[in-house]
Parts: structure tokens; C-alpha cells; sequence
């Protein structure tokens, strides 16, 4: 059966803020079903959208808001996306991202608005209880980077943007 999928529309995102620069595009690929990647995020100036889409599979696709100020600080929006259905999920600068794969080999597209800046990389631990994500399987495997990044602190007041 033929399809088509509409992975970046300039115009459309603009309506939310993205500013139509795409400075990045990764793919990846989860094998097992329950595994969760994540939350990870670019500190300032390097701070970035990130337009996710499912491409093979199904995931429970999860944005943490880290902005200092937000109304929102602190809380978690998770969005199933669906290969089928050719969901898709925009987060904003000062927000962690992070998902579970709900089937076997999902792949999933990102479009980012700044490249990748590994001085700037950080991580939250996706289990940490200040966030209580209700990740809706079981958590199989987690990789040791994300196992070992720490729990929040109450020292913690937000991403600058």
C-alpha cells in the first residue's frame, strides 16, 4: 500500500517557534520492547528543538520541562507516536527527551536546531522519582549512561534559556 509522510515543514513548525533551521538530523534504532533512552538535553547556547517521528514501531515519547520560570517546570508530557500513524512530537529548547519503545525495533528520525555539542550534553536519570514518569511498560534495559546519570536536586532551579 503506498504512503506518504510530510517529515518537516518549515512553515507549519514556525507556528509553534521553531525557526526553520535544521542542523542535525539522527536516527535511531531500539531493538527490544520496554527499553527506555533518555532524558537528554543541550544546555545553552546550544539548546535545541527536536522534532522526533517514528518511523518503525511505536514509542512513549516523553519532554521534561527544565526552563526556569516555566509554568511547567519540572512536569512531563509523554505522546504515543505510531509509525502508522505518522505521529510526531516538537519539543523546545530547555526541555529533556526521552522515550520507551512499546514494540521491537522502533526507529525513530530527530530533527535538531543546533547540532550536537557533547560540552553540552546533559542527562537526567529517566527514573528519577521528582519526575515520576508513569512509563507504561515495565523498564527492560536502560543504558549505563543513562543508569548512571543522577537524581535531581532541590539545588536545581533551571535551564536559562
Amino acid at each position: 500500500m503506498p504512503s506518504f509522510a510530510r517529515l518537516f515543514d518549515a512553515g507549519l513548525l514556525a507556528n509553534w517557534g521553531w525557526d526553520g533551521n535544521v542542523q542535525q538530523v539522527n536516527h535511531s534504532h531500539t531493538k527490544q520492547a520496554g527499553t527506555v533512552r533518555g532524558m537528554h538535553w543541550q544546555a545553552p547556547p546550544w539548546a535545541d528543538w527536536k522534532l522526533v517521528t517514528c518511523l518503525r514501531g511505536q514509542v512513549f515519547d516523553v519532554a521534561v520541562d527544565l526552563r526556569q520560570g516555566s509554568p511547567t517546570f519540572l512536569k512531563w508530557h509523554a505522546q504515543v507516536l505510531n509509525a502508522d500513524q505518522g505521529d510526531a512530537l516538537l519539543i523546545p529548547p530547555g526541555c529533556a527527551h526521552g522515550f520507551q519503545a512499546l514494540t521491537n525495533d522502533v526507529e525513530l528520525v530527530y530533527c535538531h536546531s543546533q547540532p550536537y555539542q557533547p560540552s553540552h550534553d546533559h542527562g537526567l536519570n529517566p527514573l528519577d522519582p521528582a519526575f515520576n514518569i508513569a512509563w507504561p511498560q515495565p523498564v527492560c534495559q536502560l543504558s549505563d549512561k543513562d543508569q548512571q546519570q543522577a537524581l535531581l536536586t532541590p539545588a536545581f532551579t533551571g535551564v536559562v534559556l
